[in-house]
């Protein structure tokens, strides 16, 4: 068993560990209300694009060139977006796993699997595995910037019209409170308007107003200027713009609550090992105690004899 001198040295090397994490636990606990107050910014903008394609969706297919899925899917982007930083319990883990698994799916059947990695973990992540990585950000996962986002829609348009990409997937955590992250997978190109049409829906002066089930395929009549096609190639490059700014926020928002628990977690399992430890240091002292205790009564005894 340990001597006391190592039990106390150990008692104060958790406490120094203990002192680490709770501070990046706050540290985390108030950067969170200001990724938070980010998202809640952006989602009124958001909202009202989602209401906007909702409206448009109604209308059926449409010519508008991101919308148009290509004859052949043979190469596929992936933007996998975590963090700089780790000590954020499996944020980064589980992006990563599942952006790895897509890979590998992509690659069975022949497809080109292209990346844009978005933090420092992702980044070191495909550069291990030699993945062919075309955009890298590092060092704006805790605070993105609007031209990274813009970097990313442009490099993603550019791309898809030119035959280059002919599928663009998403991978991030999504933020659903501050005490839970939800792993996020969606399509970004081409653009599917179907998905943005609510399950039956009626018209009140030109929008969406309340959902009827027993006239689903109601339809109302837009008119376009310039045109069409015109409207929603101006149209849909800023929704995928304001869409990937808010997936980097909400990821950001996620990122700080991940390593909030994470952090809390690993003070608490530090005040767990604090107490073992003092009862243990206790039960060796006691030990040490009764054992000078009894050399005392043994000595005294013995001098008497």
């Amino acid at each position: 068993m340990a001597n006391l001198h190592d039990i106390e040295r150990r008692i104060n090397s958790v406490e120094s560990t203990k002192q680490i994490t709770r501070t990046m636990q706050m540290v985390a606990a108030a950067k969170i209300r200001h990724s938070m107050e980010r998202v809640e910014h952006a989602t009124p903008y958001r909202n009202a694009m989602y209401e906007l394609l909702s409206n448009l969706s109604l209308l059926g297919e449409t010519n508008a060139k991101l919308t148009k899925p290509h004859d052949e899917i043979k190469n596929t982007l992936l933007i996998v977006v975590t963090s700089d930083r780790g000590l954020a319990g499996g944020f980064n883990s589980s992006v990563l796993r599942r952006a790895d698994k897509i890979m590998k799916e992509c690659k069975a059947e022949g497809k080109n699997v292209t990346v844009a990695a978005c933090g420092k973990k992702a980044i070191a992540y495909f550069k291990y595995r030699n993945a062919d990585t075309v955009l890298a950000f590092r060092d704006l996962s805790a605070d993105p910037r609007v031209e990274e986002s813009d970097t990313l829609t442009d490099y993603c348009i550019e791309k898809y019209t030119a035959g280059e990409l002919d599928e663009v997937f998403v991978l991030y955590n999504h933020s659903k409170n501050a005490a839970e992250q939800q792993l996020i997978e969606e399509v970004l190109l081409p653009i599917n308007l179907a998905s943005f049409r609510p399950e039956g829906a009626v018209f009140n002066y030109g929008a969406i107003t309340e959902t009827d089930q027993d006239d689903a395929d109601i339809q109302g009549s837009f008119e376009y200027e310039p045109g069409e096609v015109e409207v929603l190639d101006q149209l849909l490059p800023e929704y995928m713009a304001g869409y990937l700014f808010y997936v980097l926020i909400d990821s950001a928002a996620a990122e700080q609550a991940a390593r909030r628990n994470a952090m809390k977690n690993a003070t608490d399992n530090a005040n767990d090992m604090i107490e073992t430890l003092n009862r243990v240091y206790n039960r060796v002292r006691q030990g040490a105690i009764t054992t000078e205790l009894n050399e005392i009564v043994g000595g005294a005894e013995a001098l008497e004899d």
